[in-house]
């Protein structure tokens, strides 16, 4: 990739501190060699990842945004995996632009509501978000129907090998859970980019419609995984690995594998071909 620019994300920080982009080897070797900390002190620099930028991203209104999709898994073995139909996109404040000389305007880059709330156009009504349901409907009056379902199995696809990938080195405790914030990026082919994986996303809100929805979220998630023999004590024989349902408030079950009618559609997914941006 001669002429692409790369993204570079420090691994232990969030809302996006420490992010920035280079186009050129030169500009790493820079930023390496910067620091003028003793050799103890180097050891202990933060980590980074290192990713290609997608600088053909989706835009509406001429402006970048992400997904934030909801997914909770209440077994690594066998697998079972819901996915709720009520995330959002975050979207910029400003204009994209793929020109060099913006490289460094986080504003057009970044759809971090940390940083996007920090602009003077900033809606403190909608956040800058549109639903998941919204950007669907834009989508299919835009794009097409059979387009947008098929973007969005791919991301069903992303979801599946993503938790495949980690299976095995999971620690599968019947009374566990993890809920999963994936960030999803649309490039304008509609081909989406997995840009990270939030474990324990953060639930704090910054518009009332962000409040109904992130309330719903978490209802939602402990209709499916409180036992039915709960007690007021918190004793159960069972785990969160038992409610029988396919659909709960918002969350659907796309991955059973305890289940031989879901098993063949989940290798039907994985057999589907995609990239991630990791």
């Amino acid at each position: 990739y001669p002429n692409a620019t790369w993204i570079m994300k420090p691994t232990a920080r969030a809302q996006g501190k420490g992010i920035f982009l280079v186009n050129k080897l030169k500009q790493l070797q820079k930023w390496a060699n910067n620091s003028k900390l003793p050799f103890q002190a180097q050891m202990m620099k933060e980590a980074y990842v290192i990713s290609r930028y997608i600088d053909q991203p989706l835009l509406v209104g001429s402006k970048k945004f992400d997904l934030r999709i909801y997914v909770l898994v209440t077994s690594y073995r066998p697998l079972k995996v819901w996915l709720s139909s009520k995330g959002f996109a975050r979207f910029c404040n400003e204009k994209y632009s793929s020109e060099m000389s913006d490289l460094d305007n986080m504003m057009m880059h970044l759809t971090n509501v940390a940083i996007q709330k920090n602009a003077d156009d900033y809606n403190q009504e909608h956040g800058s978000k549109w639903s998941i349901d919204n950007l669907r409907f834009y989508l299919e009056q835009t794009r097409g129907k059979p387009a947008t379902d098929k973007c969005f199995d791919e991301i069903k696809n992303i979801i599946y090998i993503s938790l495949k990938s980690v299976q095995s080195v999971i620690i599968n405790d019947k009374h566990c859970f993890e809920m999963y914030g994936y960030d999803i990026l649309i490039e304008d082919n509609l081909k989406p980019w997995l840009i990270e994986v939030n474990a324990s996303p953060s639930l704090s809100t910054t518009t009332e419609s962000d409040r109904i929805l992130k309330m719903n979220i978490i209802k939602d998630v402990f209709n499916i995984v409180i036992p039915p023999d709960w007690t007021e004590e918190g004793n159960s024989k069972h785990g969160a690995n038992t409610c029988k349902e396919y659909q709960v408030g918002s969350f659907n079950l796309i991955i059973d594998e305890s289940q031989t009618d879901l098993i063949e559609k989940a290798k039907k997914i994985a057999s589907k071909k995609t990239g991630a941006n990791t």
